[in-house]
């Protein structure tokens, strides 16, 4: 017996660029990284927030920097990366939800009036306040 260990050739899987193969892979990462962008624009309206807690001033200067042409740009490509994070993500859902052990027309239907109903509340509540 040896006291060497033998060198055994193990399988190493490159991992470089592996999700570029497979086109299911790269809209998987697509609509990851749309969070990071998602993310940035959360931070813009954080900051316009901020603004407005500091003043006229400041809020004023903010809503100024957004109508810069390379802000208008940031926002019509944040709304093309929110529709696509939005579509997947609804492709996705229907896939990963469990089973509904009742018949999910009852959902729906059950969602619509309860909502119906809720809308009714707000609007006769809006009608005694005015009144």
């Amino acid at each position: 017996m040896s006291r060497f260990k033998p060198v055994l050739k193990t399988y190493r899987r490159p991992m470089s660029g592996w999700w570029t193969r497979n086109p299911y892979f790269v809209r998987y990462m697509i609509r990851e990284g749309s969070a990071v962008f998602l993310t940035a624009y959360a931070l813009v309206l954080l900051a316009g927030l901020a603004c407005l807690v500091w003043g006229q001033t400041a809020y004023d200067a903010w809503r100024g920097v957004l109508a810069t042409p390379l802000s208008i740009g940031f926002h019509l490509l944040a709304l093309l990366i929110v529709t696509y994070h939005s579509i997947t993500w609804f492709q996705v859902m229907p896939k990963t939800a469990p089973r509904l052990p009742s018949d999910p027309r009852l959902i729906v239907w059950g969602g619509f009036a309860a909502a119906a109903g809720l809308s009714a509340l707000i609007f006769a509540t809006l009608l005694w306040v005015i009144r």
